[in-house]
C-alpha cells in the first residue's frame, strides 16, 4: 500500500512538472510580448537612444513591439539590429577628424527649410530629393490631416509648399525650432551617392517630367559653359559635364546662382547635417521594402497610414547602370566627385564604387 502511495504521489509529481514546462514554453515562445520585454533595450537603443524626451513614441514602442500583419514578416529581429548599426556608423565617423570637412555642416536656414513637420504626432522628416521623397511626403500631408487618405491628394499639390499643409522647420522661431528638434521623432533617407546623382542628373536634364523647364535653360547652359571640354559640341548637357560641375572644388560660385535647385544634387550632408542633428533612424532606398513599416512603427504611426506600395524592383541598387555612366568619365573626374560625397558615402555605409579601384 505504501508503494502504490509513492508511486501515485510520483505521477502526480511529473503531471505538475510537465504542466510547467508547458507553461514555460509557451510564454517563451508563442506570446509576441514575451520578445519585446526581453528585447526592449536594444530596441530602445536602435530607434530612441538618443532621443530620451519622445516619451509618448518609447511607451507605445514597449507596448505594442509585436508583429503587425506583413510589415515585420522574416524581419522583427533583424531590423532593430540593422537600424542601431546605422545610428553607431554615423556617430563614429562624425567623430573623425580627418573627414571633419566632409560630415559636419551648420544647421542653417538651409538645411531647416529641408525638414518637414508635423506637430501633431511630433515627427520631423528631412528631404533628401531623388530617393523616393514623394511618397513620405504624402504620408506627412494625410497626418497633419490635410488629406483623408494618400490616395486623395492630387498630384500637383505634393510639391507645392503652399497648399500641401507641410510646415517647414524654418518657418518656427530658434526656441520653437530647438524644441522640436530636442523632443521629436527624426528620420531621413538615404541611398547610393552615386546612383542618386544618375537619378537627379535623368530627372531634371533629360526626362524632366515636371516641366521645370529652368533646370535645361538656365542651369544645364551654366554648367556646360564652364565644364564643357569640346566648346564645338552643341549637345545638351551631358553625365560627364554634370560630373565635372559636381567634383569642383569651387562649385559653389554656380550654386549660388542656381538657388534651392541644387537639392537635388548636393550631399546628405549639406541636406540634413546629421552629425548636428541628432536623428531616430536613417532609412536606406535599397532595403525601403522593410524600412519603409519600421519607420512607421518606430514613429507610433503605423495604425494610422501605410506607405504606399513599392513597386518590384525599383529600389535595387542597379549596378550596371552606374558602371556604364561613369565609363566614359575621366578617373580623375570621378576622383574629385568621390572626394566630394566621401562623407556621404562613409557615413551611411555605402561602399567605394569597384570602377574607382581597378
Amino acid at each position: 500500500m505504501h508503494h502504490q502511495w509513492l508511486l501515485l504521489a510520483a505521477c502526480f509529481w511529473v503531471i505538475f512538472m510537465f504542466m510547467v514546462a508547458s507553461k514555460f514554453i509557451t510564454l517563451t515562445f508563442k506570446d509576441p510580448d514575451g520578445y519585446g520585454a526581453k528585447q526592449e533595450p536594444v530596441i530602445l537603443t536602435a530607434v530612441t537612444k538618443v532621443e530620451e524626451a519622445h516619451k509618448p513614441e518609447e511607451e507605445r514602442w514597449s507596448e505594442e513591439f509585436q508583429p503587425t500583419g506583413k510589415a515585420f514578416t522574416g524581419n522583427l529581429i533583424r531590423q532593430p539590429l540593422v537600424h542601431m548599426e546605422r545610428l553607431e556608423l554615423l556617430r563614429n565617423v562624425c567623430r573623425d577628424a580627418a573627414l571633419r570637412n566632409l560630415s559636419h555642416t551648420a544647421v542653417s536656414k538651409f538645411v531647416l527649410d529641408r525638414i518637414f513637420v508635423c506637430d501633431k504626432h511630433k515627427i520631423l522628416f528631412c528631404q533628401t530629393p531623388k530617393v523616393g521623397n514623394t511618397q513620405w511626403k504624402k504620408v506627412l500631408i494625410v497626418l497633419n490631416g490635410a488629406y483623408s487618405s494618400i490616395e486623395d491628394i492630387p498630384e500637383n499639390i505634393v510639391h507645392d509648399h503652399e497648399k500641401n499643409g507641410l510646415p517647414r522647420l524654418s518657418s518656427f522661431s530658434d526656441s520653437e525650432i530647438q524644441k522640436r528638434l530636442n523632443l521629436y521623432f527624426k528620420f531621413f533617407i538615404v541611398r547610393d551617392p552615386f546612383e542618386r546623382l544618375i537619378s537627379a542628373f535623368k530627372d531634371k536634364f533629360v526626362h524632366n517630367p515636371r516641366f521645370e523647364p529652368w533646370y535645361r535653360h538656365e542651369i544645364a547652359p551654366g554648367i556646360i559653359r564652364k565644364y564643357r571640354k569640346n566648346r564645338t559640341e552643341t549637345r545638351g548637357l551631358q553625365f560627364e559635364d554634370f560630373v565635372r560641375y559636381l567634383g569642383d572644388p569651387n562649385h559653389r560660385w554656380l550654386d549660388v546662382q542656381f538657388g534651392d535647385h541644387i537639392i537635388h544634387w548636393v550631399t546628405y550632408v549639406e541636406l540634413c547635417a546629421p552629425c548636428e542633428i541628432t536623428y531616430s533612424v536613417i532609412g536606406h532606398h535599397e532595403t525601403l521594402e522593410d524600412d519603409a513599416p519600421y519607420i512607421l512603427k518606430a514613429a507610433g504611426i503605423d495604425h494610422l497610414v501605410s506607405y504606399p506600395t513599392i513597386p518590384p524592383g525599383i529600389t535595387v541598387y542597379n549596378r550596371t547602370k552606374v558602371e556604364r555612366y561613369f565609363s566614359g568619365i575621366s578617373k580623375r573626374d570621378i576622383r574629385r566627385l568621390y572626394a566630394r560625397f566621401e562623407g556621404d558615402f562613409k557615413l551611411f555605409g555605402y561602399r567605394e564604387p569597384d570602377f574607382l579601384l581597378n
